[in-house]
């Protein structure tokens, strides 16, 4: 009996792990109990538990991270981390315990129910942070302007001059703002201030990313995306550190449904009917790939800074981004004569888009670090 397998459902939070087995077969799962979320406590249950080579564990993405996987990793314990949003759900069900989590969680993992997540290398997580880190200060930097912005129109400030706002000529005219009234002022003053310290902020990070994107692990995958209209450094860097492995795709299509740019599909019988995109795996790389793909509204051409960070690229990378100019280019202007709406083509485009940045990571040597 103590050799046959066993899998073990843990459901994880900050301080505690509650533990549920189910053994091999189609006995029940029994719930083992709470243990601490350390790893001295892992390791004692682990011990308690088996041989290594019969433990299967899984517990399911969160806020925890991927440290549990990592220690288990070491114990040469086999681990999954499963996609929460994946995980079957009974209709009707009201009642969620830690206790019932776990077991349902041992239960389905046993069945083969469960499906799991791709997990990082400490590399690509601590790079991933980098990026997000940047987002995060270029949407509170959003906050801070709006803050100003409707700080200003409340007391029918306005520029001299009509323009575009946060241009050069804008913050010199912000820079000669002054108020009467002391209160006023010191709004003014902090409101302004936060915009230029979240500035700053955003630099620093680019600086790093920027350090990353030449020196880094993933840095001939980096440049070699570049190559792409619309895809440059930031939004490189930044697919590249969501990805993490562009290898664990084998067509271009798995990666397009990936980033949840494929059409839903609601089929029966004879009928087979397509609706929006499904929205699923990583948002953050969708919408790099939207945003990238209005740049192919414009005629294809290769100037500017698009030239500069071709040079250099093997001519299989260059003729992939011209093949893609011309293609998506077409296809945008082709799905707008049949009547689509603009953003509805714009995500047609970027679903191929992804069809072409994952053609041009198959043509470099990815090196793949150990977790």
């Amino acid at each position: 009996m103590k050799d046959t397998i066993k899998y073990v459902g843990l459901d994880v939070s900050k301080e505690k792990i509650a533990v549920a087995i189910a053994d091999q077969g189609r006995d029940e799962p029994r719930y083992w109990g709470m243990i601490s979320n350390t790893p001295e406590a892992v390791k004692k249950l682990m011990k308690k538990l088996g041989n290594s080579e019969n433990l299967r564990v899984c517990y399911e993405a969160g806020p925890t991270g991927y440290a549990l996987y990592r220690l288990l990793i070491t114990l040469n314990i086999h681990c999954n981390v499963i996609a929460p949003s994946l995980i079957p759900q009974k209709p009707g069900e009201r009642i969620k315990t830690d206790r019932r989590d776990s077991i349902r969680l041992a239960k389905l993992y046993r069945a083969g129910e469960l499906t799991s997540v791709y997990v990082p290398t400490p590399e690509d997580e601590a790079l991933r942070d980098l990026v997000r880190c940047r987002e995060d200060a270029v949407e509170d930097e959003l906050r801070a302007k709006h803050r100003l912005s409707k700080f200003l129109l409340r007391y029918d400030i306005h520029p001299p001059s009509k323009g575009k706002k946060w241009t050069v000529r804008y913050y010199r005219w912000l820079d000669t703002l002054k108020f009467e009234n002391s209160k006023l002022q010191v709004v003014f003053q902090e409101y302004y201030h936060q915009i230029k310290e979240i500035k700053q902020r955003i630099l620093r990070l680019e600086e790093e990313i920027r350090i990353q994107a030449s020196d880094g692990i993933h840095a001939p995958t980096i440049q070699a995306l570049q190559a792409l209209r619309g895809v440059a450094l930031i939004t490189a860097t930044s697919i590249a550190a969501e990805i993490g492995s562009f290898k664990r795709f084998s067509t271009p299509r798995q990666f397009m449904a990936y980033v949840g740019l494929v059409p839903s599909e609601y089929s029966s019988g004879d009928s087979r009917r397509q609706g929006k995109i499904t929205k699923t795996g990583n948002r953050h790389v969708r919408r790099l790939l939207v945003e990238s793909a209005w740049s192919y509204r414009y005629q294809p051409s290769v100037k500017g800074e698009l030239q500069k960070r071709q040079n250099g690229l093997s001519p299989t990378i260059q003729a992939i981004s011209w093949k893609a100019q011309n293609r998506l280019h077409k296809k945008y202007f082709r799905l707008l004569s049949r009547g689509k709406e603009s953003g509805k083509a714009i995500t047609a485009v970027a679903r191929e888009l992804a069809g072409f940045i994952w053609a041009i990571t198959q043509e470099i040597d990815e090196v793949v670090p150990k977790a």
